[in-house]
């Protein structure tokens, strides 16, 4: 764990204020929830919480099953990570940081597709290998819990009319599994 030098007192009703640095590098907005633990040498961590990712074996079958079908690399994250690859090597893009336009493409609560001749937008931060082609917000009671996403490398053809409706679905039904 990495100190920051930033202390912080406890209020009367038990709050206590994250510095706006940290929020902004961990990306914690309002309203994000935040699991809560403690160590036995007296620590006590906040932890970002991904309720997408308690779903993250079903989302691994779920693009195995949509690379199966289309033979397209499929990516499923939250608003913060990707939680589920398939169809490239796995350590390429899971468990890394989305990117900005990928978080404003969740944000904006559409599905975003590639129209040919438009520039490319990466996956994860850093990685400008794969590009989104078609990408669809996962929404549950009205909030934005991640994206269902089909990548291409870089310069690569959009991808067609069945990726497209076949990420919608499965960004409804992920949506629809976490209401119940």
């Amino acid at each position: 764990m990495k100190a920051t030098g930033i202390v912080r007192r406890i209020d009367d009703l038990g709050r206590v204020v994250i510095p706006k640095e940290i929020r902004r590098t961990m990306r914690i907005r309002e309203g994000d929830p935040l699991e809560i633990y403690t160590e036995k040498d007296g620590e006590v961590i906040f932890k970002k919480y991904s309720p997408l990712g308690e779903l993250s074996d079903f989302a691994n079958q779920i693009c195995e099953s949509m690379h199966k079908t289309t033979d397209c690399v499929t990516v499923v994250c939250d608003r913060d990570s990707i939680i589920a690859v398939a169809g490239t090597n796995r350590r390429e893009l899971l468990d890394k940081r989305i990117s900005s336009d990928l978080e404003q493409i969740m944000e904006a609560r559409r599905i975003y597709r590639l129209e040919q001749g438009s520039s490319s937008i990466p996956v994860a931060e850093g990685n400008e290998k794969y590009c989104i082609s078609v990408a669809a917000p996962i929404l549950s009671e009205g909030d934005v819990l991640g994206c269902v996403v089909f990548a291409t490398p870089k310069n690569n053809p959009p991808t067609g009319e069945i990726e497209y409706k076949l990420a919608q679905t499965v960004a409804t039904f992920l949506g629809k599994q976490m209401e119940a």
